[in-house]
């Protein structure tokens, strides 16, 4: 097989499911699994969307959350097997791509505005 044949054949088996459309700022929840031994479990895990990087199948975002006062990042891939689930559950209006100045800020300067839709 050739390089591009065995390129070709790797991106046809990565599947991208089909999840909602969303961008920084945005509030969701990614549903995954957690594999512990032979068990499996779902988790959520919900926060912010600080930022959205690369296209296609290899396309990554990051959420950002507070847990018991402390900032928790966690970066997921679109095609990653693992997540079972991603809602959206607001919408934000930030003008930014990329949301790191929420990393510095704490209470109510944290906040985001919620986007408001017509009827």
């Amino acid at each position: 097989m050739s390089k591009n044949a065995l390129i070709q054949f790797v991106e046809d088996q990565v599947v991208v499911k089909d999840f909602p459309r969303f961008k920084a700022g945005d509030t969701v929840t990614v549903t995954y699994k957690i594999v512990e031994g032979n068990k499996e479990r779902l988790q959520k895990f919900q926060g912010v969307v600080i930022k959205r990087s690369g296209c296609g199948k290899c396309a990554t975002f990051t959420i950002r959350k507070i847990s018991n006062g402390i900032g928790v990042e966690r970066c997921f891939p679109f095609a990653s097997p693992m997540i079972d689930s991603i809602n959206l559950d607001k919408e934000g209006v930030v003008r930014r791509a990329r949301i790191y100045y929420l990393r510095g800020l704490r209470g109510k300067k944290a906040r985001i505005k919620e986007a408001r839709h017509k009827a």
